[in-house]
């Protein structure tokens, strides 16, 4: 009996082994699937919607976003990125690029300004002006109903003035010679960006850095965000990108990582699923004012893909920066502007729309004080919609390595036509980027597609010819 009872013991003992065993193999397991760095399925076929909530509605809060949900996903949105949230340093707080509110004496004028969004006084809060944290949670709520996610706007290079880090961690800041907390710099110019309503954040420091993270974890762990985009992530050091971006992933394995930069070791570090498309932005600026034309593509890509081997580009006509730094759409693009959306949304990349175009908006929308979209006729909503929509059911167009090789169909330093197959599923493109009518001369058979714009039917023949107007287009469309 006692030899039985040993037996017994000894076979619990090595079952309890085994069992302890794969418990670690399971776990250990669970955290190599949730460090691994992959696009998550549900943004293999996503665009993004840029929010500048403050101007978004007359009121500019979290509620006043929830009630535009409805239509922003009958639009095809699957992603808003929502511009800073935080609440914004009062010192040295921006009335306009050169003057500081503190320099204007009535004190009536100084309550019109709020100063940057980008100018965080703490990390861990929400904007009073904006809503509750409870009235954030309801709209990640809101938007998750939806079938939607959220991400948002982090800005890890430099903080307000008087975010409680300057007075509790002083060192943790760039300083000058003297000893003085100073402003970003331009490390391409050795001077100042002329950001001087925010400090520089020194990242020798590794207190900053588990700082910084903890503040990513919160809005991942307490507050559901699906995802970041990361205010000049140029400026700050890839190693740091690494730790931050397998923290979060590892807090949500299907985290959405998005960099405002245009640095291939950021993508290839696998740091970042998507970076900004800033040179082929420019580029579209220039087609648009007849300064380049369709066949500074073709360059264009050649050079991108000699440098970027990971990841995928965000492509735009518009958006927070651009609006109101550069220009709207109509100043940039004029009769363009269109053409160019197309381009974009259809192109090797991920799409993005600034909140407003729909509408459309045709006023630059003001940075440092109350301005308001003024949503009214969403003229062109049902233009993105057919867009969005053909990015979401066919495959040709998803995005990075979910969607198909660009085949080119024309030769024309006019027209830029393109194939692109995927499982079965093809979509083809051909868009006049020039403000005269061209006929352009098919490269390639093309199977037979239906436009998604005017329902018509396509069958085009190696050689056969195809008169496009002034800053036209045709996207046709085939789902097996």
């Amino acid at each position: 009996m006692k030899s039985i009872k040993h037996s017994l013991f000894i076979l619990l003992v090595a079952i309890i082994i085994i069992s302890c065993k794969q418990t670690i193999e399971i776990e250990q397991n669970s955290v190599v699937e949730a460090s691994s760095f992959t696009l998550p399925n549900w943004a293999k076929n996503a665009v993004i919607y840029e929010v500048n909530l403050r101007q978004f509605t007359p009121e500019g809060t979290f509620q006043g976003l929830i009630k535009h949900l409805d239509r922003i996903d009958e639009m095809g949105v699957d992603i808003l990125w929502l511009m800073p949230i935080y609440p914004i340093s009062m010192a040295k707080r921006k009335a306009t690029n050169e003057l500081l509110v503190d320099d204007i004496t009535d004190l009536n004028e100084r309550k019109k300004y709020f100063g940057s969004p980008y100018a965080v006084a703490d990390y861990k809060a929400v904007n009073p002006d904006l809503g509750t944290p409870e009235d954030f949670k309801e709209l990640v709520n809101q938007v998750h109903q939806r079938g939607m996610k959220i991400i948002l706007d982090y800005v890890p290079n430099h903080t307000g003035w008087d975010n409680h880090w300057i007075t509790d961690h002083p060192d943790w800041y760039t300083k000058d010679d003297k000893g003085n907390i100073i402003d970003p710099i331009d490390p391409g110019t050795g001077k100042s960006w002329g950001w001087t309503d925010v400090a520089d954040l020194n990242y020798d420091v590794q207190a900053m850095r588990d700082a910084q993270i903890d503040a990513l974890l919160f809005w991942v762990n307490e507050m559901d965000v699906d995802g970041f985009r990361h205010d000049v992530a140029h400026n700050v050091p890839v190693d740091f990108w690494k730790d931050a971006s397998q923290a979060v992933l590892k807090a949500k394995p299907d985290a959405f990582l998005l960099a405002e930069a245009e640095q291939a070791a950021l993508r290839s570090a696998e740091t970042f699923h998507a970076d900004y498309g800033w040179e082929f932005h420019h580029l579209m600026n220039d087609i648009a004012k007849g300064h380049k034309n369709a066949g500074h593509i073709d360059e264009w890509m050649t050079r991108n893909r000699t440098k970027n081997d990971k990841g995928f580009h965000i492509h735009f006509t518009s958006n927070h920066d651009e609006n109101t730094w550069n220009g709207t759409v109509f100043e940039r693009m004029g009769e363009a502007h269109k053409a160019l959306a197309v381009l974009a949304s259809t192109f090797d990349g991920m799409p993005l729309i600034y909140g407003g175009q729909e509408e459309p908006m045709k006023h630059r929308l003001e940075f440092f004080i109350k301005d308001d979209i003024g949503f009214n006729k969403y003229a062109y909503a049902p233009f993105y919609k057919s867009l969005f929509e053909l990015k979401d059911r066919n495959q040709a167009i998803w995005n990075g390595e979910y969607g198909g090789e660009l085949t080119k169909i024309v030769d024309s330093s006019d027209v830029y036509g393109f194939m692109r197959e995927k499982n079965g599923d093809v979509v083809s493109v051909l868009i006049n980027l020039s403000d005269k009518p061209v006929t352009a001369t098919l490269t390639r058979d093309i199977p037979t597609t239906k436009d998604i714009f005017t329902g018509q039917s396509y069958n085009y023949k190696k050689g056969d010819s195809v008169e496009l107007e002034a800053w036209s287009y045709q996207v046709g469309s085939f789902e097996k």
